[in-house]
């Protein structure tokens, strides 16, 4: 049984919510099991925010993940707060233009990547998140061209429907950092 259990974390407006929400859709296009759990403080932009996914081959017993396996920290609270909570063994992506301090366990894969300054170089600057994002399925090899496609169309409204492209873009360029 191959199960996945992912923690998206940050403070509201970047995207975390979003980024989790594609991971459970790409999951249930692959044909997989999924749980999408969001939590975030009361004033949401600019609040924490995390977001719970798991994605596996069984049905999911709880939506509750307390033992990620892999962990996307978007600032320095998200990665002081879970840090230690990731399974040994697991993965640690972050962003290293908003954190500066390298993560403290050697039992896991950190990825240091640079996504709020790439998004910026490229002329996108809310889509750091889908920067980690495509780093993330990259390193899982989970990053298939059509049901990233796929899942995109699933969270872009219809009236964003010109952001999936951009969405591709920035995934594109995290999966080749």
């Amino acid at each position: 049984m191959a199960t996945t259990q992912f923690l998206f974390s940050g403070f509201g407006g970047q995207g975390i919510l979003f980024a989790g929400k594609f991971m459970a859709y790409k999951g249930l296009i692959d044909d997989k099991q999924v749980s999408w759990l969001p939590s975030y403080g009361p004033e949401m932009r600019g609040g924490t925010a995390s977001c719970s996914v798991i994605v596996s081959d069984e049905p999911v017993g709880s939506p509750i993940v307390s033992k990620p396996d892999v962990l996307i920290a978007m600032n320095l609270p998200s990665l002081d707060k879970y840090e230690s909570t990731v399974a040994p063994g697991g993965m640690i992506f972050l962003d290293s233009t908003l954190i500066e301090r390298k993560v403290l366990r050697d039992d896991v894969k950190v990825f240091y990547i640079p996504a709020t300054k790439l998004a910026s170089d490229n002329n996108m600057p809310t889509l750091a998140n889908m920067i980690i994002v495509g780093k993330v399925l990259s390193k899982i090899n989970d990053y298939e061209k059509e049901s990233v496609d796929a899942a995109l169309a699933k969270v872009i409204s219809a009236k964003r429907a010109d952001m999936a492209e951009i969405n591709r873009k920035a995934m594109q360029i995290g999966a080749e950092n």
